[in-house]
């Protein structure tokens, strides 16, 4: 059968944003040829043939790959940010900012170290403030104002640990907050195998561990831990971290430890209750 790529056809056809949107929605499973299922992005077109990409949410795509990420883990983890405050930290494109104004927040702050890479209709959502050029290190309750009721974070080449305090200094006592750890960028340079692909479930746990240890140490307490729905770069397998502000510095206790090891191991989300150091236990 001779015809165009199914990637390109599907950037002409005007149904993905650019290639790599292309062939985001082919790995995803969700474009169709004459009806019927297509895998791979070379699969050729007939110029007759009928192109069509189905479950797309509200007839417009999600800004990312990464918003579907962040489904996953609001359901596994329990958590709506309907009514809520947000801040999206890392929001690149804005696919996790994206989940969150589907799922009816408040108002969204989108943090993220470069510029203008926003989708538009993420950007152009009157509830959406743009926080372009700024690092999450330097977040601050002055910075970002009133504190936010959930923060979500989708980073890269940098360790969780060392921006856990900032992160958890701008959301409200009794918030919430759901950072994705990667193990890639947890294990250090030393660690990391050549392929970049963190393969062993020990140090993956020691990853998602040292996550939850340092945010323990600044008072953030750990409710849950799940594995991300998709894979990440290259295939690394991704942990969504469920924290919420105690007041309380501490180490990691036994039971956090053992839930994380649980989730790694058994890709299955772990729970427990956190309370605030002002309520009764």
């Amino acid at each position: 059968m001779n015809g165009r790529r199914l990637d390109l056809a599907l950037l002409e056809a005007g149904l993905a944003r650019s290639r790599s949107h292309a062939r985001r929605i082919i790995e995803e499973g969700r474009a169709r040829i004459d009806g019927r299922p297509a895998a791979k992005a070379s699969t050729p077109v007939p110029l007759e043939a009928e192109l069509l990409v189905v479950d797309v949410p509200d007839g417009i795509e999600y800004a990312s790959r990464a918003a579907h990420k962040l489904i996953g883990a609001l359901e596994e983890l329990g958590l709506d940010p309907s009514g809520a405050r947000c801040l999206d930290a890392g929001a690149s494109t804005g696919g996790f900012t994206d989940v969150l104004l589907r799922r009816d927040a408040l108002s969204v702050l989108a943090v993220d170290i470069g510029h203008d890479q926003l989708a538009a209709h993420v950007r152009g959502d009157t509830r959406v403030t743009v926080l372009d050029g700024t690092s999450v290190r330097d977040l601050t309750p002055e910075l970002v104002g009133p504190a936010v009721d959930l923060l979500v974070a989708d980073l890269s080449f940098i360790s969780l640990r060392t921006v856990i305090a900032p992160l958890g200094s701008v959301v409200r006592r009794g918030g919430d907050l759901l950072v994705m750890v990667k193990p890639q960028f947890e294990v250090g340079r030393t660690a990391l195998p050549r392929t970049g692909v963190v393969t062993d479930p020990a140090a993956r746990i020691d990853a998602v561990r040292g996550v939850a240890a340092a945010a323990s140490q600044v008072g953030l307490g750990l409710c849950g831990v799940g594995s991300s729905a998709l894979p990440g770069q290259d295939g690394n397998r991704e942990y969504f971290l469920h924290l919420r502000p105690t007041g309380v510095t501490c180490a990691l206790d036994a039971e956090a430890c053992d839930m994380i090891e649980n989730a790694v191991r058994g890709n299955e989300s772990r729970h427990r209750a956190i309370h605030d150091a002002d309520q009764e236990v």
